[in-house]
């Protein structure tokens, strides 16, 4: 193979001593492969990161590996190998954020995520969408007393405040707090080995969900082609229909083809029901499918219908994509 990257990472050991490692993307007759050797190249015993023919991919190995070493204390020679632009890794919220996970006070977030469980459950919405649990980590480490300083919790804006912001102060209102607002104490006070290792965590676990994501893509894929069904795909992936939905419309928008699976999807829908819907794409559009719903169905109410609802939006999802790629093939 034909090396076309490489740098060399260096280490500090418990003895005093540099552990050196080396980091090389190889390419062979448009086949990648990413390879970490510790120790002399010569005498190492390679990793293999990554094999396979999607450049994409192939960089997402990469930055994961380079995120997970240098966690572990490698520098590399050449360095800005995980810069981007679009965030601040030295910004006042990425540390209070950091800081909120390192000295987060266990008992108020107990108390805080068993706040929000119950609120999730009353509102029938997922938990992460009345607050993530980062957010909890830091108003468990910093306390907040007034609506000011909870306003100074990133995350926690306008909208979260006037829903919940009351109901979380009088949960804070009980817990002793040893810091103070403003937060810019945090910048000298959080200690800067602990902070960059939690910048490639990080990192590394953004990576990682990318990763996975390329590889959920790929098992779709070759489950399509291979006659493989939504319940099927569900189970394998360990993903809701809906997320599995939305997993199979990306791919569409990307231009794969799954129009094998819709066709087994809706092989026991009568060809009658599927023309009313179609029709109602036409007629009330394909952005919104509640309107389409109601006009092929008679009500949004599950009480009144004769399936359940998310089945039916599954189906009327399913015969989008056809209506889609119909007016995409007409266009060409």
């Amino acid at each position: 193979m034909q090396i076309v990257f490489m740098n060399t990472f260096e280490k500090p050991s418990d003895d005093h001593q540099v552990v050196s490692a080396q980091l090389s993307i190889c390419e062979r007759q448009g086949e990648w492969a990413v390879l970490w050797v510790e120790g002399e190249a010569s005498s190492g015993n390679p990793q293999t990161w990554f094999e396979g023919i999607s450049w994409e991919e192939m960089m997402v190995s990469f930055r994961h590996g380079i995120a997970k070493v240098m966690g572990e204390g490698f520098v590399p020679i050449i360095d800005g190998m995980l810069d981007d632009r679009r965030t601040t890794p030295g910004s006042l919220g990425m540390m209070l954020q950091c800081y909120g996970e390192l000295h987060a006070s266990e008992e108020l977030f107990g108390a805080l995520r068993e706040w929000r469980r119950t609120k999730a459950a009353a509102e029938k919405r997922s938990a992460y969408l009345i607050a993530t649990n980062r957010i909890l980590w830091m108003i468990s480490a910093f306390v907040p007393k007034t609506a000011e300083e909870l306003a100074q919790i990133p995350g926690w804006g306008s909208t979260k405040h006037a829903s919940y912001g009351l109901e979380v102060l009088e949960i804070t209102a009980q817990a002793n707090r040893e810091t103070e607002f403003p937060l810019q104490w945090v910048v000298d006070k959080l200690d800067s080995a602990a902070y960059t290792q939690w910048l490639y965590k990080q990192k590394k676990t953004k990576y990682k969900a990318q990763m996975d994501r390329h590889a959920a893509k790929k098992h779709i894929l070759t489950t399509v082609q291979e006659g493989g069904s939504l319940e099927q795909l569900g189970a394998e992936l360990a993903l809701s229909r809906r997320e599995l939905m939305d997993r199979i419309e990306q791919l569409e928008l990307e231009g794969y083809n799954v129009d094998p699976l819709i066709a087994r999807e809706l092989i026991d829908v009568p060809e009658d029901e599927q023309q009313l819907v179609w029709a109602a794409l036409i007629d009330v559009g394909d952005k919104y499918l509640k309107p389409v719903l109601q006009q092929v169905y008679g009500s949004s109410d599950a009480s009144q219908l004769n399936k359940p609802v998310d089945v039916l939006y599954e189906r009327l999802r399913l015969i989008r994509l056809r209506y889609r790629r119909s007016l995409t093939s007409k266009a060409v």
